[in-house]
């Protein structure tokens, strides 16, 4: 395959232009056979005719695939012989996976939580400058959501890198500064001591999502009526107090929808892990687990129970998050 970049963009062009255009090409089709129909079955057919694909594409990428997933769970490593509950015994019977429970969690209770506390601050502190400056300062802290996660892993291997050859210059911020202050070098990303090596690696997903907290929570502040604002003055509130009594509560459902959305990316988090440490000096996530297992064990078995693992965490996750816009759809 050419490596031309102009080529690629093109591929991509036409696989747009193809798939964009194949399915108005599919549903117009369908349309006009049933158009053919009587009028009574016209209009029973024709509902089915437009959700059917989708329908169809929901069952086969995703329905199936997690049903054979959980089928192969309690198969052995070549997804042949039945071993009943022998992968999901195996699992949490290893001090390794538990570690990796617990990373999740840690993972789950930081990431959301200083994403939108770093965004909403953001949030608050830029709507206070003028139009120019606010736009220049946003576009600033949303600039990493355009960076994909392996990129962000490259840019923060430059901050946490160390070199430990004689008279080799640093070229990580953090080794950089703690040997010019006379202390060693020191391999960040291996010190477990605290899990001050999964906090490095959590830092680099906050910096990732708190651009997007930063523009819904802004929206929805901007969104505040003024009137319950200057009431609030007017009654003698500090800044602060309408800060979390008056403008927290009505921007509360979009600070539940950007932490959920934020959560459920953690769940699934892998590409940080995988690029910054491969999992090792117990940094390992039940994705990286599940792609270890996979590919580097070939045991399909222990890697579908570690994958229903996961979508047993998410499964209430999501179904809180569908409440929630409900709710606001409600308002």
């Amino acid at each position: 395959m050419s490596d031309d970049p102009f080529l690629k963009i093109v591929n991509g062009l036409v696989a747009i232009v193809l798939g964009v255009g194949g399915t108005a090409a599919l549903y117009w089709v369908l349309n006009l056979l049933v158009g053919l129909l009587p009028g009574k079955w016209d209009r029973r057919i024709k509902p089915y005719v437009f959700v059917g694909p989708a329908v169809l594409v929901v069952t086969v990428f995703l329905v199936y695939p997690a049903v054979m997933t959980v089928i192969f769970s309690f198969a052995d490593a070549n997804s042949i012989n039945w071993v009943g509950l022998a992968n999901y015994t195996a699992l949490f019977q290893d001090d390794e996976f538990l570690g990796t429970l617990f990373n999740n969690l840690l993972w789950i209770l930081i990431v959301p939580a200083g994403s939108v506390i770093v965004g909403l601050l953001v949030a608050v502190l830029a709507d206070r400058l003028k139009a120019l400056p606010e736009r220049i300062a946003k576009s600033v802290i949303f600039m990493p959501m355009a960076i994909s996660f392996v990129g962000a892993s490259t840019i923060w291997g430059f901050v946490y890198a160390t070199r430990f050859a004689q008279g080799d210059k640093q070229i990580g911020l953090l080794s950089a500064i703690s040997t010019s202050l006379g202390f060693e070098p020191v391999a960040w990303l291996r010190i477990q001591t605290g899990n001050l090596n999964d906090l490095l690696l959590i830092v680099i997903m906050v910096w990732l999502q708190a651009g997007f907290a930063m523009v819904l929570l802004s929206s929805a502040i901007k969104g505040v009526p003024d009137d319950t604002i200057e009431a609030a003055r007017i009654d003698g509130a500090s800044e602060v107090q309408i800060f979390f009594k008056v403008v927290v509560p009505q921007i509360w459902p979009t600070v539940i929808v950007v932490f959920v959305t934020i959560l459920i990316l953690v769940l699934k988090v892998f590409d940080i892990v995988y690029v910054m440490t491969g999992g090792r000096s117990g940094t390992s996530v039940l994705a990286n687990t599940f792609f270890v297992e996979l590919f580097e064990f070939g045991d399909a078995g222990r890697a579908a129970a570690v994958v229903v693992v996961l979508m047993i965490a998410v499964i209430p996750v999501m179904i809180y998050q569908m409440r929630q816009f409900k709710k606001q759809e409600a308002r």
